[in-house]
Order: C-alpha cells, then structure tokens, then sequence
C-alpha cells in the first residue's frame, strides 16, 4: 500500500514497524461544542483508513482521544455553571452518537487526557530534569531551541514579527515558538497537584502521553505507525508533539503523518463567525448519515472539500445505483466476492486511498450486474456474487448496508408511510373494479406527495423522489 507523508510530501511505500501489524492514533475532538462537518469528515477519512488496512490483512490498533481540559471547555464551565465532567461527558456522548450514524466504527481505545494525568506529569517533568523544558510564572515552557528537528514536520516558515503580535508583554519565554506543557492554576480552573506547581496540562502534552501511555513501541525508533488528523492541526500541533516527544523518549513519535484536507461551505471556509460552521447535527436532520457519509467519502481524503447540498444530491444519485441493484438481489444468498471487482476495487485503495478510481470500479460493477441481471434475471449464482459484492463494499466503504425498500423511504415519517399505505391499497382496490379513472387520480395525488409508484409481481412498491 502506498501513502501521502505529510513530512516527506510525497507517496511513499508503506511499510509497517511491526509486519502485519499497524499502530494508528488520530487526533479526536476537544468536547466542548457540537461536532461540524469538518469534525465528520477526518473521521470518515481514517474510519476508510482504518477498513482499507483491516482488508489488506493488518491487524490495527486505532486509538483516537477526546480532550476533555483545554481553554475552551473553562470557558464553557464559566459560561454555564455546569463541572467539566458535565460538559465533556455530553458532548463526547453527542460526538459518539452522530459518529455511529454516519457508520463509523469506535475506536479500538478511546482515551481522555483527563486519564492521562499521571503521565503528562511525568513526561514534563522528564523534559525539565532534561534542562529542554523551564519554569515561568504562568507555568512550565518547552524550549523549540533544544530540538534540532523542530518545524521539520510541517516545514513551517516562522514569522516572528507575526509570532511577536500575539505575544504577551508579561510573557518571558526564552523563544518566540515556545508553547505551554503545563499551565499553573488560576481561580475556578480545573486544578491538578504536581511537584513543579499544581495545574492543567497544555494541550500538545496530551496527545504525546496518550499514545506514550496506550500504544507506544518503546524499543523501535518510530513509537507508532501512523499518526494522523485534520491539515490544520499539521502546525502547530502536530510539530509540537513531534518535538516534546523527540526530546523526552529519543524517538520519533510517527513513521507516517498524514493529514485531511479541510472543509468549505459553499467556497468559503467554516468558520463559526461567518456562520457557516454547519453542525453535524443539523445536517443529520436533513440527511441520512449515510448519504452523508458517502458524499463526504467521494472526495480524496487530501483535497479541500466544498459543501453543497446540490453536489450532495447528485453524489446521492450514485448511491442509488447501488441501492436499486440491491433491490434487484434483495433476499438473495451471499457467496464469494468477485475476484476481478475486489482486486481492482482494493488496488485503487492502496493508492493512497484513490477514492475516485476506486468509486469508478464499483460503477462498472454495478452496470455490469446490471446488464447480467437482464440477460440472466433467475441466475441464483449470478445475485449471489453480486450480494456479496455490495456487503463487501459494506466492509470496507460503510455504504450499502441498508433494507433497499427503506432505503428509498428515507425522509418520510411513519404517519406518511401509513397515508401512502391507504392510497396505495385504494389505488390497488380501484384497479380491480377497472376503475382506471380512479386509480390514476389516486397515483397523481402520491406523484403531488413527490411519491414514485412501481408496479411489480410482489405487488406495489412505493420510493420517495428527491426534490431537486
């Protein structure tokens, strides 16, 4: 399999520390506000990662944290009254859930920082025993100066005049680039005892002690396989870890970086001040997560991906292609997976995830099931393969795994479903009294409902049509 690496900026051959084996963390969210889309797009990008890896026979262990201390989630105790825990614990459950309905699988470990603790303690205290890490009065400081490596992950250019307008006067780091391990307690702060003065940890600290503490290879100049996260955390967070990491354990913290591309509404980047940061959650409201999921999957995960609701429908239209070839195996037995489809389908995946190549060979199986279904239509064997062609997609795209009748019910609400139950059966009613007239007016009303009528030997089947 080859991959983009963020720090060679190139594809290279992807070659595991461990044979067989792939250690992977991804930088989760910090919980202190609903989920956006940019949110479910990194996790789409690496929930494929991580199916990609499991179908080329790796075993993965994939951690990705929460965290849970950060500046923002005070900001959000002061600003409502309710503990950390509160706060935290509603929106990771929130996160979670919106994750679920968009098919993405639960991590294999999914820690807090607030569990971390113990090991953010020790780590920074590691660093100043080590004279790379010094005190000053609003806390403990890493110093850039003493990592020879530094910034050779994101090749950041540093402007200091920039760096130096967003100093405070008050603060003395020794260098511009300096960032915060520990941040000594103020009043109200979520407070943790320490021997260098008690505190909260700083956020990049998290990430390296959570996979210090869960996944590390203590032996090996890379800890883990693979790191990865949204292009924006590339700096300063991702350089940052890389760092405090180099310096206090002697390795690399990563062998491969590899980074998502971000979001845009409508061509403009989201942003909660434009008011354009398009929760998840709304979203969901309108859209089936799994329409969701695939239109935010048909992008390379790399590229920059602009949200609209007319791309998203006619990414939906290729979604149904599948789906209306399920409906015509529905019910069928599963056999083996086509041995030419599953080749080519996994080849453009291991090229550093080639989505759109990869989408092209299921459109050509499709078709091509299609055109057999026609010739072939009682062929058992034929449905068989074709139905597990579609749960093999399942496996690894997270699409196609629905009833296909529901499927093309989506949006309608059990009141309808009973009101379009009645007209239909009274339509059916009108047509054995020969009552064509009645019938017709029936099927316009559905039609007016934006309801498709197809009669069939199983009797009448109804779909919802898209509004466009």
């Amino acid at each position: 399999m080859y991959i983009y690496d963020s720090v060679q900026k190139k594809k290279v051959l992807f070659e595991p520390i461990v044979k067989n084996q792939v250690k992977m963390y991804v930088c989760g969210p910090t919980v202190y506000d609903d989920a956006h889309l940019g949110h479910a797009r990194s996790s789409i990008a690496f929930d494929l990662l991580r199916r990609v890896l499991v179908g080329l026979g790796y075993k993965v262990t994939f951690v990705k944290n929460f965290t849970d201390i950060d500046d923002k989630i005070i900001k959000k105790m002061r600003e409502s009254g309710k503990s950390l825990e509160e706060i935290t614990n509603f929106y990771i459950d929130r996160y979670k859930d919106e994750m679920h309905k968009l098919g993405i699988k639960d991590a294999d470990i999914e820690p807090k920082a607030t569990q971390t603790i113990d090991e953010i303690i020790k780590f920074t205290q590691d660093l100043l025993d080590k004279n790379i890490a010094y005190r000053l009065s609003d806390g403990i400081y890493f110093d850039t100066t003493k990592d020879e490596k530094y910034l050779s992950l994101s090749h950041m250019q540093i402007d200091t005049d920039s760096l130096q307008s967003r100093v405070c006067p008050m603060n003395q780091k020794k260098n511009l680039k300096d960032f915060a391990l520990w941040k000594f307690s103020k009043e109200g702060e979520p407070t943790y005892s320490a021997d260098f003065g008690d505190g909260r940890p700083g956020w990049h600290i998290e990430c390296s002690c959570m996979i210090k503490k869960h996944i590390a290879n203590s032996d090996t100049p890379f800890q883990i396989d693979i790191h990865g996260g949204g292009m924006d955390l590339l700096f300063p967070h991702h350089e940052n870890e890389a760092a405090q990491t180099r310096c206090q354990s002697g390795q690399e913290l990563a062998k491969y970086w590899m980074h998502n591309g971000f979001v845009t509404i409508n061509g403009e980047k989201m942003s909660k001040s434009l008011g354009n940061s398009f929760f998840l959650k709304d979203a969901l409201k309108k859209y089936d997560g799994e329409i969701l999921r695939f239109y935010l999957l048909s992008t390379h995960y790399r590229a920059n991906f602009n949200f609209s609701e007319e791309d998203l429908l006619i990414s939906k239209k290729r979604l149904d292609k599948i789906y209306r070839l399920k409906k015509r195996i529905y019910g069928s037995k599963t056999s083996a997976v086509n041995k030419n489809f599953k080749t080519e389908f996994m080849s453009a995946l291991s090229d550093d995830l080639n989505i759109s190549k990869a989408l092209a060979v299921v459109e050509d199986m499709v078709s091509a099931s299609n055109e057999k279904l026609d010739l072939e239509p009682k062929n058992k064997s034929q449905k068989y393969e074709i139905n597990a062609n579609i749960e093999f997609l399942d496996s690894i795209l997270g699409i196609g795994y629905k009833n296909p009748y529901e499927y093309f019910q989506l949006g309608i609400t059990d009141e309808q479903k009973e009101k379009i139950k009645n007209l239909i059966e009274k339509r059916d009613e009108a047509k054995k009294q020969k009552n064509y007239e009645k019938a017709d007016s029936i099927r316009d009303e559905l039609s007016s409902m934006k309801i498709q009528l197809m009669d069939s030997a199983n009797g009448t089947q109804w779909e919802k049509i898209d509004e466009q």
